[in-house]
């Protein structure tokens, strides 16, 4: 991803909580970041294979396949296990963070999300 300019990064934000998961596309689009969205794990799956993101944030509760097993799967096929996957989760009780690393996150953010550093953490993961 080095060498990518910042507008062609191209950013898949998973979560199936409306509001949350438009809060995330309006910051980071406002950087120049291109923004995707999925609501489900199904979804996540099919909008990986069709956008190809550099970087995933992953809400961990969703219906159906929950982030947990959605990581693991992309982490296990050779064609997507190198995107970097941040946790965005509510979950941020004792453990929750190992929980995700463990899962084959990258990093994790809980939720609320700090609006003011959200940016830095996703491009850190795409140098």
């Amino acid at each position: 991803m080095a060498g990518k300019d910042e507008s062609t990064r191209k950013i898949l934000v998973v979560d199936d909580n409306l509001d949350s998961r438009e809060l995330v596309v309006k910051i980071l689009r406002r950087k120049g970041l291109e923004l995707y969205e999925a609501e489900d794990g199904v979804d996540a799956m099919e909008q990986v294979a069709r956008t190809r993101p550099d970087l995933i944030l992953m809400d961990i509760s969703l219906p159906g396949m929950d982030g947990y097993e959605v990581t693991r799967r992309l982490k296990r096929s050779r064609e997507f296990a190198a995107i970097p996957i941040i946790a965005l989760t509510a979950h941020a009780m004792k453990g929750d963070r190992e929980k995700a690393l463990a899962a084959g996150c990258d990093d994790y953010i809980s939720k609320p999300i700090n609006i003011h550093t959200l940016y830095d953490r996703v491009v850190a993961h795409l140098v």
